[in-house]
């Protein structure tokens, strides 16, 4: 195969086609969760546009990673949902590029953004008083747009440098989706300035991140536990509690799948990045949800105990 001939280029999806039964009980699960996600996530983009309580920089940001989800998902659920119900598992040259570079492009962009809203939740409790005039309109703008930016550059970069590469006759793919790195693998050329530039980019997009919203933690945690009142640092932690669980779910996960020895049979580690490829997505809006709830649920407590104290 020619690098220049790219519409003539197939891919094969492994993915996991010698345990059939359980491609069709992936179906299924994939088919569900990404309804979850669709539902959950537009659900919260609605809310955050419709009800003006919610124009806070929080949510604001909320919104961003909502969209980033579904965009996220939309790159890649739906070619994997038609690749368990076909027998042909192939993709062209075109699209394999197009889903890698789009998710490329939102995992680097979701990296920046977690930073970013740890940095509102950091300016939040530290600078309370501060807070509206530090956390503009403009700022969350200019923020948002780096992070999308920034995303894009990074994979724009990596996605270049993947497709000068000739490939020569290997087209088989051992995952369900077109990964960046077993992408580039299949090419019959030197990939040493691939590796390269994915590890960079790791360590520039994944670590860099933590590193900001580790301090960023370690600031809040200071500021939490200097409170007088217990009530005080219960309300002051739960601002900031939904993110703190999103950071840890995406990043505990990452570098689970980064860390942990590779399994002898490939099929499992399958599994563990397709799993957080959706489970991250579907679980976001629900944790934003259920503290929206409990703000509710404490509302309609307050207003009750109010009303009783009226009528007594």
């Amino acid at each position: 195969m020619d690098r220049t001939n790219w519409t003539e280029i197939e891919f094969v999806l492994q993915g996991l086609s010698e345990y059939p039964k359980v491609e069709k009980l992936l179906l299924v699960m994939c088919l569900m969760m990404y309804l979850v996600i669709l539902l959950g996530n537009r659900t919260l983009i609605l809310l955050t546009l419709l009800d003006p309580r919610l124009h806070t920089p929080m949510y604001f940001f909320l919104g961003n990673l909502s969209f980033l989800d579904i965009c996220y998902t939309t790159s890649f659920i739906p070619s994997v949902l038609i690749h368990f119900l076909s027998r042909k598992k192939t993709i062209s040259f075109t699209r394999c590029v197009v889903q890698m570079s789009v998710s490329y492009t939102m995992g680097s962009t979701e990296c920046v953004l977690l930073a970013v809203m740890a940095y509102d939740r950091y300016v939040a409790i530290c600078n309370p008083l501060r807070y509206p005039i530090i956390m503009s309109k403009a700022l969350c703008i200019q923020m948002a747009a780096l992070s999308w930016g920034l995303g894009f550059l990074n994979s724009l970069t990596e996605t270049i440098l993947a497709i000068r590469l000739p490939f020569c006759g290997k087209n088989v793919i051992n995952h369900f989706v077109c990964e960046i790195l077993a992408f580039v693998k299949l090419a019959c050329a030197d990939i040493s300035l691939n590796e390269i530039a994915i590890m960079l980019g790791n360590v520039i997009f994944l670590f860099s991140p933590l590193l900001l919203i580790s301090i960023s933690y370690i600031f809040i945690l200071s500021t939490v536990l200097r409170i007088n009142s217990a009530e005080g640092r219960k309300k002051a932690f739960s601002t900031c509690s939904a993110n703190l669980t999103v950071v840890t779910m995406f990043y505990g996960t990452i570098l689970f799948i980064y860390k942990k020895p590779k399994s002898k049979d490939s099929a499992f580690d399958k599994l563990i990045a397709l799993f957080y490829g959706v489970v991250t997505p579907m679980l976001n809006p629900i944790i934003y949800s259920l503290r929206n709830m409990r703000k509710l649920m404490n509302r309609h407590w307050f207003w009750r105990k109010g009303y009783e104290k009226i009528n007594e």
